[in-house]
């Protein structure tokens, strides 16, 4: 890993405040602020219940993010009942409403609250390939935490470097961007290409990529995913090879019962082959593997099928 920290990078993405995030058309942003604070340090039993209760009056609803999640489990669990697949959404939501409703905490609250309501499972993998020097990608599935083993590796002092695109809306875009990197790291906007996060894993930084995002036809193959086939990104061994790193599996998880974050590293894949159908599927048994276990703990809510053999997008008009 790199031993003199430098996290400014010309290359990557440094938002700043603007003056204009004051204005009116923004006023929106800073009221939901405003109430939405003082929910995020409640009691973890509190917004539980809160966000089970949110959950439920969603899942009466056949449009927007609802229905998207529904169009994913049942492409990708077409083995279970429409009741079991309903259960799994209901849970996903109050998972999603609770950790939403607590995640500012992280940026109001010290280091060592972070480290007390943080459980890893597996850092003897990142450990043993600091030792050896030797450079890390974590591939990091879509969960509702996908940011918290960043922010918490960060936090200990790990040079961390993400991909990520920019949101539309600007002063939400440097509130995201301000915690991500609140105790350093760099973050890179994908339109940007790849090259420069792939030169920050080789100066020593704790790359973090993301396995599961559909990029369209042109830059996919498909490949098997749960119950159905997606469109994958197929580099995943070039990539390694490229930036000289070895690929790790990471799970992020938001424990209801306790309000903990849990996460669980596992030890660094050995099976890339450099064939992209064959890591492909690599990467998406991955994916598998870790949301089985857990299936609400993964936002079901993104286009994750959005591109299909037959070319039908399977979420037009919702």
């Amino acid at each position: 890993m790199t031993k003199t920290r430098n996290d400014y990078d010309p290359k990557a993405y440094n938002p700043t405040f603007q003056r204009n995030f004051l204005a009116p058309k923004h006023w929106g942003t800073w009221l939901g602020l405003l109430f939405g604070l003082p929910l995020t340090l409640l009691p973890n039993s509190t917004r539980v219940s809160v966000a089970r209760f949110a959950a439920k009056k969603m899942c009466k609803k056949e449009k927007g993010s609802v229905q998207k999640a529904r169009i994913n489990l049942s492409l990708c669990f077409p083995e279970k009942s429409e009741q079991e697949r309903e259960r799994i959404l209901e849970k996903c939501l109050t998972t999603a409403g609770a950790f939403l409703l607590g995640f500012p905490t992280i940026s109001l609250r010290s280091k060592k609250w972070l480290e007390r309501n943080s459980v890893i499972i597996g850092l003897e993998h990142l450990q043993t390939l600091q030792s050896e020097d030797q450079s890390a990608i974590l591939l990091v599935p879509h969960s509702w935490c996908i940011d918290i083993p960043a922010i918490l590796l960060a936090s200990r002092g790990l040079p961390v470097s993400a991909m990520a695109n920019s949101q539309k809306n600007p002063f939400t875009d440097w509130l995201m961007h301000k915690q991500r990197v609140q105790y350093g790291g760099r973050v890179y906007d994908r339109s940007g290409g790849i090259k420069p996060f792939i030169k920050s894993v080789k100066d020593g930084y704790l790359g973090y990529y993301l396995p599961d995002q559909d990029h369209g036809p042109e830059q996919s193959v498909f490949s098997e995913f749960f119950g159905t086939e997606k469109a994958t990104l197929p580099g995943l061994g070039k990539l390694a090879k490229v930036s000289r790193a070895k690929i790790v599996p990471t799970f992020a998880s938001y424990n209801i019962e306790t309000g903990k974050y849990e996460i669980e590293i596992k030890a660094p894949i050995d099976d890339l082959s450099g064939d992209e159908f064959l890591d492909a599927r690599v990467m998406n048994k991955v994916v598998e593997d870790f949301v089985n276990p857990k299936p609400e703990q993964y936002m079901w809510i993104l286009k994750l099928l959005k591109t299909r053999r037959d070319g039908v997008d399977p979420y037009v008009g919702y």
